[in-house]
């Protein structure tokens, strides 16, 4: 009876909403399989796009699955861990974002069936991270490296890398053009890991096949005052000094209050200003150099002066394009005009400005230290091109993994395959639960292959069986055969130079594994109310100055 008595132990805020226990895990379950739904029609080469129209009326173009979910608002925050291993797979690897959300989401959706009839979430957590380990193992085990090829086989593997990677996206009917493209950029940087090295321009107009690229940089011609069209527009080998100064007429910025006893000392100030400034242009032109990049302003009167010695100038240039200009010509941005020796001026074979659709650009070639490269990009509507840019962030991206890390497998959801026969013929030697956890895992990889069909339109469970008994071979022959997306059949994917690199594989198995488990590991979600808005503040200050009416009148308005 005593124990009835007891009072009730209020520990949280009121209004505190919490939820626990199965039903809570389940709804966690529910949220991210929506999320997985979302880009679900997103993967490979059949994949559809998805149009988002955000609140201040911008509107994407996309089926970058990084790119969705960073624009999805999701508020669920069980959900958002589904849009944090997007993120982390998109700036550690570059591609495969849309994998690593369907693979944690179909990991949830095979458990969650255990645990709604009652099996402890650590059992299957256990057995997942097991089979996610094993998983991993076997993929290095599979991959093909690439290492010890002359430049010109390495070039042609990485080629199939980037297509493999642009042959789901946008661009993907020109993607032996932009493959061979993105190589080139990658190779020119060389082992520089700043990714900034390689400019991406935007210019609508044109088609695709317009887009070139640049060994060197090129930026759109800047902002540029009268004297500007006298300037010479093409050098050979010419010096080029970098600034990070103001050559413009400037009065005296600080409130300086100078005391004249004459009028005609009133001149002598104004005759310094001028002094300053020729001082500083004629350093620039004793220094040699016969190109002036500044990321400030670069005046009238300097445009005009630089224009009477035959020196090109260009003011304003954006920060990271002056950095790559430093970059490629081998010189240093200087803060002062003194002191500028030959050792901080840049040099290039080639500088000319050039018409590109309706822009002018910069364009520096032939550099001597060549660690950079730009890419111009054309096409039609601006959401074309935007899209286009995030297709060869991506490429790049493989591409650099694929040179630095150079193992390889077959895509096509051939490697899925393979990794699921594996873990189902490890199973039946286990016993106890874990076996069945270990089989739901195997079998959530095949949702790589089947989305695939389902996105081309195939029968996806007539292809699964043709995979299944390939791999199922016991030679081992079979192991390499993934959907043949053209003919709606099975092919060899290696054989096709369907390839990945197989860090984005094993990057995707453990992100996706890491979620699925987190989330599986949450029992109780504890939501603390909403913080009284400053109509609430505005009425406690009332109360606290003993104006209790004022409060209550506060609180009803």
């Amino acid at each position: 009876m005593t124990s009835m008595m007891q009072p009730q132990i209020i520990l949280l805020k009121e209004g505190t909403d919490t939820s626990q226990g199965k039903p809570q895990l389940v709804s966690n379950i529910n949220a991210c399989m929506a999320v997985a739904d979302v880009v679900r029609t997103t993967l490979g080469p059949r994949g559809m796009d998805k149009l988002i129209h955000d609140d201040k009326g911008n509107t994407t173009i996309s089926n970058d699955g990084a790119t969705i979910m960073k624009l999805l608002d999701i508020v669920h925050p069980a959900a958002k861990l589904l849009v944090d291993i997007a993120k982390s797979q998109d700036s550690e690897v570059g591609d495969g974002t849309t994998t690593v959300v369907l693979l944690a989401g179909e990991f949830l959706r095979e458990a969650k069936p255990f645990i709604e009839d009652g099996v402890h979430p650590q059992n299957l957590i256990r057995s997942y991270r097991a089979a996610s380990n094993m998983a991993i193992e076997k993929v290095k085990e599979l991959a093909v490296s690439i290492e010890g090829k002359s430049l010109d086989e390495k070039r042609s593997l990485l080629a199939k890398c980037a297509a493999t990677t642009l042959s789901s996206k946008l661009i993907g009917g020109e993607k032996d053009f932009f493959a061979k493209m993105v190589v080139d950029a990658v190779i020119a940087i060389g082992n520089d890991d700043r990714l900034n090295m390689i400019g991406i321009k935007k210019v609508p107009g044109g088609t695709m096949r317009d887009s070139f690229l640049v060994n060197g940089v090129a930026f759109k011609k800047t902002f540029s005052y009268a004297g500007f069209e006298q300037q010479p527009k093409k050098f050979h080998n010419p010096k080029i000094l970098l600034l990070n100064i103001e050559l413009e007429l400037k009065s005296e910025k600080e409130n300086a209050e100078i005391r004249l006893s004459d009028p005609l000392q009133y001149q002598s100030i104004v005759d310094a200003e001028w002094n300053i400034i020729y001082d500083k242009l004629d350093k620039c032109v004793k220094s040699g150099a016969k190109i002036v990049l500044s990321r400030l302003a670069i005046g009238d009167l300097a445009t005009q002066y630089f224009a009477d010695r035959d020196i090109f100038c260009a003011g304003r240039v954006a920060e990271d394009d002056l950095h790559r200009v430093a970059a490629a010509t081998g010189g240093t941005v200087q803060t002062s005009v003194n002191n500028v020796i030959d050792e901080v001026l840049g040099t290039c074979d080639v500088f000319e400005e050039k018409q590109v659709g309706n822009e002018r650009f910069n364009i520096f070639s032939g550099c001597p230290s060549g660690q950079t490269a730009t890419i111009v990009l054309r096409g039609g509507a601006d959401q074309f091109i935007e899209e286009a840019e995030r297709s060869l962030h991506d490429a790049i991206m493989i591409v650099r993994r694929a040179m630095k890390n150079s193992t390889v497998v077959a895509g096509g959801g051939a490697i899925d395959m393979e990794i699921s026969r594996y873990l189902w013929q490890h199973a039946r030697n286990i016993a106890g639960k874990s076996q069945l956890f270990i089989n739901a895992f195997a079998k959530a990889l095949e949702v790589i292959p089947r989305q695939l069909c389902d996105n081309a339109g195939f029968d996806a469970t007539d292809v699964l069986n043709k995979l299944r008994q390939k791999h199922a071979l016991p030679s081992g022959e079979g192991s390499l055969y993934g959907v043949d997306i053209n003919t709606g059949g099975i092919c060899d994917s290696f054989a096709n130079f369907v390839w990945e690199p197989a860090l984005v594989k094993i990057n995707a198995i453990n992100a996706a594994t890491e979620a699925a488990c987190l989330v599986l590991s949450v029992d109780e979600t504890v939501k603390n109310p909403k913080s009284e808005s400053a109509q609430g503040d505005a009425a406690g200050m009332g109360r606290g100055r003993g104006g209790g009416m004022r409060g209550r009148g506060m609180r009803r308005r």
